[in-house]
């Protein structure tokens, strides 16, 4: 078993009352996320992937966790909290001895956030350790779990993760890459998984590329990454993204591609290029910060209004913003300021403290904002109370007009494939028309970018109705993959009403 210590540190989620405020204490930011990173055969491995997930950081901000080899051990350091509080300390990176490692940053999407759910989770198999990190979300998971605990499973955490090392675990096949495929084989959903064994660094991804890894190159050294910006980091090349249902094996001799599922057209996340992913990373091929600027210029073409300035929702809602300003015509200016130290606060996050919680990250640039007709451009519509809050501290700050414009079609459908989206009764573009949901967010007007548009910055004409290319069921309701588990929770609350009815 690797080196951990039998302890749980101080969380920093913002669902159990602790010493961070989340970004918004509603709930009304989209969360994914999580971040993979490994490094295969470089003496300075365990201090690159700490650098690589500190890059990562955007995508996941509660957990973080290291796994190294050695040559003989398995080392694990796994904790509550940001990246670089730490995993910037000597004696931890010391104890990650090996030339080898694998890291992963983590917003829970399934499972509780305790220490004992924080990836990388290893393993001690019949050939030897593994240790595995994932970013994505298994819609067969729970199915999965339930039949192994019947089984005589035993699991040690509530991640959907671990149901990956039991079926690789319980796998006949000889070869460990051939018992990792067939484990593979088994799972449906979204998901980019970076796996670390005694003799390989193994990296996967789900057969319609909906989540994100790419393979890098530092000096003949391997790196596997969630986003190229974790390369850039420690100047690492960027060579090539892993294809859709792709399984790439790096060893001492070399690097290994298997394609072992049925070939499908790609259809990666949209939300990467409008949320998750940073500016700097190109993913698909394609600048993400350009990517954005182009959806604003959409926006700007489908949605004009006359104004006097635009101001974006900070950060991400930046480059939108300038794309906007740029096709209109209108100012661009920073009408809002972030304060980026709001992370960690000494006051404790009361419900009095939790209304001010825009105003803690947030601050209205009086300024740029007094007497004028204000375009405010943000990225998504989930809950709606952030946007309120927010359009209520622009109107305080004296505009005369203030129009929201949205970098995103209406979200009106859940996710299931590690997007923390709330279910559909909780978000308000499936309960409101557009005109109530204007209501509610107090703004002048209110108008969304189409999904066309999200496509036409893409470089497409317009969406292939009968081929999407990008996963977007969360503006069409087009799932691109069985949900399985959600399928059995429907049957089993039926079961229990005809139950409950005689």
């Amino acid at each position: 078993m690797p080196h951990e210590p039998d302890r749980e540190h101080p969380m920093t989620s913002p669902t159990r009352g602790t010493s961070s405020l989340p970004d918004d204490a509603d709930g009304d930011l989209l969360r994914e996320k999580c971040g993979v990173f490994g490094v295969f055969g470089h003496s300075d491995a365990t201090a690159f992937t700490a650098l690589g997930l500190h890059a990562l950081q955007h995508r996941g901000q509660e957990a973080a966790g290291i796994v190294s080899f050695d040559g003989q051990h398995f080392h694990s350091e796994r904790r509550m909290g940001l990246v670089g509080d730490h995993f910037t300390k000597a004696n931890i990176i010391e104890r990650l001895a090996g030339d080898s490692a694998i890291g992963h940053c983590r917003y829970a999407t399934t499972g509780d956030t305790i220490l004992r759910n924080v990836q990388p989770l290893y393993a001690d198999l019949a050939g030897g350790g593994i240790a595995v990190c994932h970013n994505g979300n298994l819609t067969n998971g729970l199915t999965l779990r339930r039949q192994l605990i019947r089984d005589g499973a035993i699991c040690q955490s509530t991640s959907d993760t671990e149901v990956i090392l039991h079926l690789v675990a319980r796998s006949s096949k000889a070869r460990l890459v051939d018992k990792f495929i067939e484990a593979l084989s088994q799972i449906e959903g979204a998901y980019s998984l970076v796996a670390l064994t005694n003799k390989k660094l193994i990296g996967a991804r789900d057969p319609l590329g909906i989540r994100p890894l790419v393979l890098g190159d530092l000096d003949g050294t391997p790196i596997l990454a969630s986003e190229t910006c974790a390369l850039d980091i420690i100047g690492a090349r960027y060579v090539r993204e892993i294809e859709n249902g792709e399984v790439v094996v790096i060893s001492r001799d070399g690097i290994e591609s298997y394609k072992p599922f049925p070939p499908q057209r790609a259809r990666p996340c949209i939300f990467e290029y409008i949320y998750f992913a940073r500016p700097d990373s190109v993913v698909g091929g394609k600048s993400v910060y350009e990517v954005r600027k182009r959806m604003g210029a959409e926006l700007a073409s489908e949605q004009a209004v006359p104004a006097d300035v635009v101001v974006p929702v900070p950060d991400s809602g930046v480059p939108a913003a300038i794309g906007y300003s740029q096709a209109s015509g209108i100012p661009f200016e920073l009408g809002i300021i972030r304060n980026h130290y709001v992370g960690r606060t000494f006051i404790e996050p009361t419900q009095q403290i939790r209304a001010l919680g825009v105003r803690l990250k947030h601050s209205a640039n009086r300024s740029q904002i007094t007497g004028k007709r204000i375009i405010l451009i943000d990225d998504s519509l989930v809950r709606g109370t952030t946007s309120a809050r927010i359009v209520q501290m622009i109107r305080e700050a004296g505009a005369k007009e203030v129009h929201m414009r949205i970098v995103s079609p209406p979200i009106t459908h859940p996710d299931y494939y590690g997007i923390d989206m709330p279910s559909k009764e909780n978000l308000l573009a499936s309960q409101m028309t557009r005109d109530e949901m204007r209501r509610f967010i107090g703004a002048d007007t209110l108008e969304f970018l189409s999904v066309d548009g999200i496509y036409r910055a893409m470089g497409h004409k317009q969406r292939d109705a009968a081929a999407p290319q990008y996963t977007d069921h969360y503006f069409t309701g087009e799932y691109p993959t069985p949900l399985t588990d959600m399928a059995a929770a429907e049957r089993d609350e039926h079961l229990s009403l005809l139950a409950e009815t005689g």
